[in-house]
């Protein structure tokens, strides 16, 4: 160990022992930003900045586990994902599959899947369904893998289920304008039966939410971090828990 990880040893469990445990959020999002700069700034190809990211997620569910975290939301892939080209969209969807698996494998975790379905190729949709099976019965840390995942897409694919389920009771357009709520809208969220998210993280310095959770996060608190997602660190993670500790959270009072 060089002096310098001495250092971050140190100040890492000094802020740990200021954490107010009590004021731990129990449902965090993050949006895991900066693969490809952290790549590029590394000499390596976006593939293997990918790959970093995701073998940094197990250290971040390691730390979520140590506190009262309920709900980690982690955005692996958006619709707008979809864009990129092939040689590594390809790619990334492999890694994405792999980690989902490995999640489930680790037996610590139940999986489940956020996004759209019928935008991934059938066998991303396959890993994803035997993950969330697999792990129905954990009783540990809720982990939403946001894949083909996108904010307003949820919101249109919330009210055409809630369209589609009260068509299928006979409900007429006139009564269900009389009692549909945001109530109403939530159950039919991806994340429905879940807490919305208290804390947002994003890394890589960019302070957007690009849709993510645009419907759960309306009263969120955010963290943005400078470093790139496969350089997050543990302390990064403890500054944003003691951040959102600090802050006092009103509601419009």
């Amino acid at each position: 160990m060089n002096l310098r990880d001495l250092v971050y040893g140190l100040y890492a469990r000094r802020v740990e022992g200021r954490l107010d445990h009590a004021q731990v959020p129990k449902h965090i999002g993050v949006i895991l930003d900066g693969n490809r700069r952290w790549a590029k700034a590394s000499g390596g190809s976006a593939v293997q900045g990918h790959q970093a990211g995701a073998d940094k997620i197990s250290e971040l569910l390691g730390w979520c586990s140590e506190t009262e975290v309920e709900v980690v939301t982690l955005w692996l892939l958006s619709t707008d994902n979809f864009d990129r080209p092939e040689a590594e969209l390809i790619p990334l969807l492999g890694i994405i599959e792999n980690t989902v698996r490995n999640l489930a494998a680790d037996g610590r975790w139940r999986v489940h899947h956020v996004g759209t379905l019928d935008l991934l190729p059938a066998r991303t949709q396959t890993v994803l369904k035997e993950a969330e099976e697999a792990t129905a019965g954990v009783d540990g840390i809720i982990v939403n893998v946001a894949v083909g995942y996108g904010g307003r897409q949820e919101i249109a694919d919330a009210v055409r289920s809630l369209l589609l389920d009260h068509s299928a009771k006979g409900t007429t357009f006139e009564e269900l304008a009389e009692v549909v709520s945001t109530d109403l809208i939530s159950e039919h969220l991806y994340t429905r039966g879940q807490p919305d998210p208290d804390l947002v993280i994003r890394t890589s310095g960019e302070q957007r939410l690009s849709g993510f959770m645009l419907w759960q996060s309306a009263h969120s608190e955010y963290y943005f971090c400078e470093v790139f997602w496969p350089a997050f660190r543990k302390v990064d993670f403890l500054r944003a828990l003691r951040d959102y500790a600090a802050r006092h959270r009103r509601y419009g009072t």
